[in-house]
């Protein structure tokens, strides 16, 4: 009779990490190009999801970036927009001894995640999205406020303070679909008082926004105004819609909508050019990748900040439960879209 041999726990501990590696790989993890040196501390990166341009963008300046500059990064997994596979992805991490994490978690109630990755003196870096509850070594993200101040001030220009604007709402339990919609109906409210907006819930999908704008072009077909609070997302169902209903005029011309967005990818700038867009807000997905990486090694570096102007022009403010770092994000027109500072210009 053969005699099973019995695993010890840390060989048994060892088989489950491998176990819910392979299913993370499954998710469509990738291999980081990074040095793979034991010397420095092991990263683990989680990318949020891989089904816009914006976080498609993001992925690359972060490969480039780890073989570039020998980051010992682990496997990038991939959450693919669910909060359950990236706790799991976390767990991963954990079993494979990282000693820093960077996620950008697109559902920001991770507390208990956070609490237990505290506990462990695991740090993390947040990117693009700030969690509602847990400490945080380090959020890296832009000023999502005045995206939605930036698109407002601009649309109710364009438009003379008067019209109809349906607005695309990121998800609201997102901290930056809470911080876009925000402030731009509060910009709204005071400054253009007249301009009547349509807010249209969309939880960042693409298909949403396009069912829910078809509806309102036919209860409203005097609409004269889109802002797009995710153009990565939002850019090509609003466009294939607006040209299926003869409805896509260039700039300038009688009956065009205006429209600005967020994001600054190279198809919204490329849009920009052409004169189907107006405008964009550039979320700056190199500088997210860069100062990810920075401050993921920074913390395992055991390296503190304060509050305060940083050297490479943008600012950390204080949070409840940590700091984060504002990167700079320009809005662009046709006079600044061929910006070679731009990311989007740059990106490839």
């Amino acid at each position: 009779m053969h005699i099973t041999p019995r695993r010890s726990p840390h060989a048994a501990a060892a088989l489950l990490a491998l176990a819910a590696f392979a299913t993370a790989c499954d998710r469509g993890s990738d291999t980081a190009t990074g040095s793979g040196t034991d010397e420095k501390p092991g990263i683990g990166i989680d990318l949020p999801r891989s089904d816009t341009d914006f976080w498609d963008s993001y992925a690359q300046y972060l490969r480039n970036d780890i073989g570039s500059k020998g980051v010992n990064a682990l496997s990038l997994s991939n959450s693919q927009y669910d909060a359950g596979n990236l706790a799991a992805d976390v767990r991963v991490f954990e079993n494979l001894g990282a000693k820093a994490i960077v996620m950008a978690p697109q559902n920001t109630a991770l507390a208990s995640t956070l609490k237990r990755l505290a506990a462990k003196k695991i740090p993390v870096v947040s990117v693009d999205t700030r969690p509602d509850d847990g400490h945080v070594y380090m959020v890296v993200r832009a000023d999502n406020r005045a995206y939605g101040t930036k698109a407002c001030e601009f649309l109710g220009k364009q438009l003379g303070g008067k019209g109809k604007v349906a607005e695309f709402q990121g998800a609201l339990d997102s901290i930056n679909g809470r911080d876009r919609s925000e402030a731009f109906a509060e910009c709204m409210k005071a400054k253009f008082p007249k301009v009547q907006i349509f807010e249209l819930a969309t939880e960042w999908k693409g298909d949403v926004a396009s069912a829910k704008l078809q509806k309102l072009l036919a209860d409203n077909p005097d609409l004269n105004g889109i802002y797009m609070q995710a153009g990565g997302v939002f850019l090509e169902p609003t466009l294939t819609l607006l040209q299926e209903k003869g409805l896509l005029k260039p700039v300038g011309k009688d009956g065009h909508i205006t429209i600005v967005s967020n994001d600054g990818t190279p198809r919204e700038l490329a849009a920009i050019r052409k004169g189907d867009i107006d405008a964009t807000v550039s979320q700056p997905a190199d500088l997210y990748a860069k100062y990810a990486l920075y401050y993921a090694e920074a913390a395992t570096a055991g390296k503190t900040f304060k509050p305060g102007a940083t050297d490479h022009h943008s600012t950390i403010i204080k949070l409840p439960n940590g700091l984060e770092d504002q990167l700079p994000a320009p809005l662009v027109t046709k006079a600044t879209a061929d910006d070679t500072s731009l990311w989007g210009n740059n990106v490839g």
